[in-house]
């Protein structure tokens, strides 16, 4: 019984939540490796690109709610989607028509284009501040628990119970959705073999009649398509937080850098390790070992690694690990 209760508890604090974390994350890395595979450079704005998509869902979903309409229980928020993946694919591609392009065609360095994306990043985020403002928002309607710890505790007998936001759920669903269509057109389309064939090689891809702004182009859609959905899905697990999506960024490199930059499916391993790792670290583990410990015992501290403050220090450390150790990341060879 104490076993059982011991992962229970583990369950509710630590393995959930970092799987609909770890799904939100490889959302974001996705977005950031498709980008590095067809354009060659990190782009820093992804992080406001999330916020911006999801700022438009926002927006759209309280028009929504004050119309009156919804999908009770779930979230309006999931009607409202698709007009934040559509600000985002437009606000991305404005940006690469008057920014990038130019520096594309000049054949800039990787790294002016990953300096000119802080610059898109900082005017991307006064723009979202203006519009939507710097305070938290909450837009999350419907249920809130597929079943909760008091349901669960009922149904077992247990002393420690899982509860299960019907959010985290949305997040793990529409994710696996996303990723398996994402694979799919890489795969098995047209233009997602033109792709593949582009990043592998340029000038090859050119004299095989490949148009490299339709590439681009599909690119930017693909990636801020993916953004969109990271943020919103993050903003309804959690909170809208404007200045949380600049924070947001540093596990993403790690993850993608983790998994093998412009690896896409090293960025959907590197997001659930980071994941798991920046929950796991900052979780007390008091309690979970007074359960496996004799009765009556508990350690006398929190056995906790770090505080919650400190989570994305953890993705720091991480990034570092792997660019000394392995700058290769888990998965080598050719990009997407």
């Amino acid at each position: 019984m104490d076993i059982a209760n011991a992962f229970a508890l583990l369950s509710n604090f630590v393995l959930v939540p970092a799987i609909a974390y770890g799904a939100q994350l490889a959302l974001g890395a996705l977005g950031v490796t498709i980008i590095f595979g067809i354009l060659r450079f990190a782009n820093f704005a992804h992080g406001e690109m999330m916020s911006f998509g999801a700022m438009a869902a926002i927006l759209a979903t309280w028009g929504l709610q004050a119309a009156g309409i919804g999908i009770d229980p779930l979230p309006t928020a999931l009607l409202a989607l698709p007009v934040g993946i559509l600000a985002a694919v437009a606000m991305a591609l404005l940006t690469d028509r008057f920014v990038f392009r130019f520096y594309r065609r000049k054949r800039s360095n990787p790294i002016v284009f990953a300096i000119v994306s802080v610059g898109v990043m900082f005017v991307m985020a006064g723009l979202i501040r203006i519009i939507i403002g710097p305070d938290d928002q909450s837009f999350a309607d419907g249920a809130r628990f597929l079943f909760t710890v008091r349901d669960f505790r009922e149904a077992t007998g247990l002393e420690q119970g899982i509860g299960v936001k019907q959010t985290q759920l949305i997040t793990v669903v529409v994710a696996l959705v996303v990723v398996a269509a994402l694979f799919w057109f890489l795969q098995k389309t047209r233009w997602g073999k033109a792709m593949r064939a582009y990043s592998d090689d340029e000038d090859l891809a050119l004299l095989s009649g490949i148009n490299p702004e339709k590439i681009v182009m599909i690119a930017w859609v693909i990636s801020a398509a993916l953004a969109a959905i990271a943020g919103t899905l993050y903003g309804l697990d959690k909170t809208y937080k404007p200045f949380i999506f600049l924070q947001i960024l540093l596990p993403i490199f790690a993850a993608t850098i983790l998994g093998g930059i412009g690896q896409p499916v090293g960025a959907v391993l590197g997001g659930f390790i980071v994941a798991f790792s920046e929950v796991t670290v900052t979780y007390a583990f008091k309690r979970f070992l007074a359960y496996l410990g004799p009765d009556g015992w508990a350690p006398e501290g929190l056995v906790q690694l770090l505080s919650t403050d400190y989570k994305f220090a953890v993705s720091f450390v991480i990034l570092v690990a792997v660019l000394l150790v392995r700058p290769t990341g888990i998965i080598r060879g050719k990009v997407i």
